[in-house]
């Protein structure tokens, strides 16, 4: 019996002698996560600071600047002046479309203004970066955004389709200019008209091919 007893204490004893050593690392390893995760929050900030200087930086040389009109006029009146006749009346004119978008696109030499509905691009586009890199993604394409401003009236669809809508004008109208810039832009897929638009609804289903729910009971 002595005997039983004593061996029932000494496995007591390494039992707890093994749990102390177990929870000495844990307390210990605990430590320097907590540092390392404090270098990471403070790194991740610098660099968010620095891909926010490139973003705003990239947003400024892609968005076409407010246009700056002569004697105090407003956009019409700046627009009729530079388009004696109406938009079909001028010689590089093209017509892009994209889902029930349609925008008719007047180029003339320039330094990059870009009027839509007798509205700055800005205005009319509410300012939307991706809208505005679409108006100039076939000069960017040339290295003509400087050269040419850009007259359009656009109508049907939404502002996405109308800006994607006035990059296949865009597209389109400098062909007129020179042919020479047709093996750019194809390669760019700008003068392919995108052909697709929502699918319908259909009788009985929510949506397109969304159903109801089925219950058996």
């Amino acid at each position: 019996m002595a005997l039983s007893i004593s061996s029932l204490t000494s496995s007591f004893t390494s039992l707890s002698f093994s749990h102390k050593a177990k929870s000495k690392p844990f307390s210990v390893s605990f430590v320097p996560s907590r540092r390392l995760t404090i270098t990471a929050c403070v790194a991740s900030e610098e660099s968010i600071g620095v891909l926010l200087a490139d973003a705003a930086e990239a947003a400024a040389r892609i968005t076409p600047t407010t246009p700056e009109l002569p004697g105090g006029m407003n956009v019409e009146k700046y627009m009729k002046s530079r388009l004696p006749g109406g938009i079909a009346a001028q010689e590089i004119l093209a017509t892009g479309r994209r889902k029930c978008a349609v925008a008719r696109v007047a180029l003339q030499e320039g330094n990059g203004k870009i009027i839509v509905n007798y509205r700055d691009a800005k205005d009319y586009f509410q300012g939307n970066p991706l809208s505005l890199q679409y108006l100039t993604t076939p000069l960017l394409a040339l290295g003509l955004e400087k050269k040419y401003d850009i007259f359009v009236k656009t109508h049907g669809g939404g502002l996405s389709g109308q800006a994607q809508a006035i990059c296949h004008g865009v597209a389109r109208a400098l062909l007129k200019i020179s042919e020479e810039n047709r093996p750019t832009l194809r390669n760019e897929g700008l003068l392919t008209r995108d052909a697709r638009i929502v699918e319908r609804k259909k009788p009985g289903l929510r949506k397109a091919r969304k159903r109801p729910q089925f219950s058996k009971r």
